[in-house]
């Protein structure tokens, strides 16, 4: 079975200011606040819920499978459900490399 994800360390995560809000699917709940609102979302509350939302996506698709299995759900829901976990699991990939990308990027910095 998927289980969670355990937690990261604490970074604060600015809001876009005066732009067009271009967070995806996976963000929504993290969005941060816009400009004049004083709460606001660090960068690993943000890494959480999406990371909690990709597991619950990956875990509706086991049990929609299961479902099928035994006959209770339609082929469509599993199409539907199983892509929509590859979406995401593609999404938790790519953010993956783009950090391990900027990482790699800083520990190369000289000081």
């Amino acid at each position: 079975m998927i289980s969670g994800i355990g937690g990261i360390g604490s970074l604060p995560l600015k809001p876009e200011i005066g732009g067009a809000d271009t967070t995806t699917d996976l963000f929504q709940g993290a969005r941060a606040p816009m400009a004049g609102s004083e709460i606001g979302t660090t960068f690993a509350e943000a890494l959480s819920q999406a990371a909690s939302k990709t597991v619950n996506t990956l875990q509706n698709a086991e049990q929609v499978s299961i479902q099928a299995l035994r006959g209770d759900a339609d082929t469509r829901q599993v199409v539907d459900a199983v892509m929509s976990a590859q979406q995401a699991l593609q999404t938790t990939i790519a953010i993956r490399d783009k950090v391990v990308s900027a990482y790699l990027e800083i520990s190369r910095m000289g000081i």
